[in-house]
């Protein structure tokens, strides 16, 4: 990567691992305090699905704000907004109270995304792009891992110690944007597909989205209350999470590349299955068992791969001048099944206690797998007309972050399966998604 490229990148970088690494503790911190408190997992799920919520509401309306104020003082307030709401956190536990401070964090925090991947998005053409991607995940997933390590050391230093130091997180992200030499990004208006469309275009992909957006909330949001319930400690809560992240950032890759010799569907019908088996290994293991961090790992793994497997599934179908439409509506797809699944998943947990989760876990991905299976006995495999980019969820501007030159050139090349607009077959082709 030149100095150039990486002068204009490194900003909004260390922007996204500051900013991360604070707020990343706060996904297990406000489920534990709640738990702590003695408030049922139908409520700790409410309050959970406020963040997502506020994603959502964030990726669909944030742009227009940014827009009209700039990216640099949207930037400025986004993470303001985040270091009030987290140190307010930290000032009381009341669960309402807590549910408006996380929905504003959400739609923050996605503020926040919207202006570091439009700023990366500037940065390079789709030549850098799967280089950047790579520094994007790098950033956000070793934050992850290493905000969720420090847990118990912060909780050490007293109740509001992590409330604190998240805070003061959010607030220094902002030094590196305003600091370092910049430029004002470009950001367009976004317009992704319609469900209906997504639908007509890719069944699977729409399913995978969805389901790995109900998994991947009930991780950050309900898994800290499993934990804390068979009997670890804050500490020990915090280094499984840490598994599981790591376990989401090394095994994409290879899920990727092997997705890329294998039918993608059947690697999705394969992840399914092995995320209903380790939920139920899970629910055999006694809670001191050595084997618990390994499994933890693999189901980080197995669960934040459905996504970018599913959207490069559905980006084999889809023609050049509808991939980033197509990738941000599955995008708000797998975010609303974020923001529902704390609230289906937490009564569950009420009702049959912490094992709950990982039954409803075995549930959603054994749905996926039932799925997928339906659509590989209708319709045949489809060629891969570019290699596998492992990624997170993004905001819905991010998501051309995963349009690179390799997959423009490819779907040019290749003549779509469907038309991504009308969910009518090419007369030249006559597979379906």
């Amino acid at each position: 990567m030149s100095s150039r490229l990486l002068g204009m990148a490194l900003a909004p970088l260390l922007g996204l691992f500051i900013v991360a690494l604070g707020n990343g503790l706060l996904y297990s911190l406000t489920t534990l305090r709640l738990g702590a408190a003695g408030e049922s997992a139908t409520m700790i799920g409410v309050v959970s699905a406020a963040f997502f919520i506020g994603l959502t509401l964030g990726a669909l309306f944030n742009d227009r704000l940014i827009l009209r104020i700039g990216h640099i003082r949207a930037y400025s307030s986004f993470a303001s907004l985040i270091a009030a709401t987290i140190l307010l956190q930290g000032l009381f536990v009341d669960t309402w109270g807590w549910f408006v401070l996380r929905l504003i964090n959400g739609w923050a925090t996605v503020g926040v995304f919207l202006v570091i991947e439009s700023w990366l998005l500037l940065a390079g053409d789709a030549k850098v792009r799967g280089r950047l991607l790579a520094l994007y995940m790098i950033a956000l997933y070793g934050a992850g891992v290493l905000g969720q390590a420090m847990l118990g050391s912060l909780v050490g230093m007293g109740d509001t110690a992590p409330f604190m130091v998240a805070g003061m997180l959010a607030a220094l992200s902002v030094l590196p944007i305003v600091i370092l030499p910049q430029v004002s990004p470009l950001l367009e208006q976004v317009e992704p597909l319609k469900p209906r469309q997504l639908l007509g275009v890719t069944p699977s992909g729409l399913v995978g989205c969805f389901g790995s957006g109900v998994a991947i909330a009930a991780v950050y949001a309900l898994l800290p209350l499993y934990l804390q319930r068979i009997g670890l400690d804050v500490g020990e809560v915090g280094s499984m999470m840490a598994w599981v992240i790591l376990g989401a950032m090394l095994l994409q890759y290879p899920v990727g590349r092997w997705s890329d010799r294998k039918d993608r569907q059947d690697v999705l019908i394969t992840l399914g299955a092995l995320c209903v088996l380790l939920s139920l290994v899970i629910l055999m293991l006694p809670p001191t068992s050595g084997w618990l961090p390994l499994v933890l790992f693999l189901l980080g793994g197995g669960v934040f791969a459905v996504y970018p497997v599913a959207v490069s599934h559905a980006a084999d179908r889809a023609p050049a001048d509808a991939l980033v439409p197509m990738i941000q509506g599955l995008l708000l797809i797998n975010s609303l099944g974020s923001a529902l699944s704390p609230l289906a998943i937490s009564p569950v947990m009420t009702s049959y206690g912490e094992a709950g989760l990982f039954w409803a876990f075995a549930v959603v991905n054994l749905a996926m797998v039932g799925c997928f299976l339906w659509r590989r006995g209708k319709r045949p495999a489809a060629q891969h007309p570019a290699p596998f980019e492992a990624s997170a969820t993004f905001s819905p501007t991010g998501a051309e972050l995963r349009v690179t030159e390799a997959l423009m050139q490819a779907a040019q090349e290749h003549p779509p399966i469907v038309d991504a607009l009308t969910g009518e077959q090419p007369v030249a082709r006559t597979e379906a998604a």
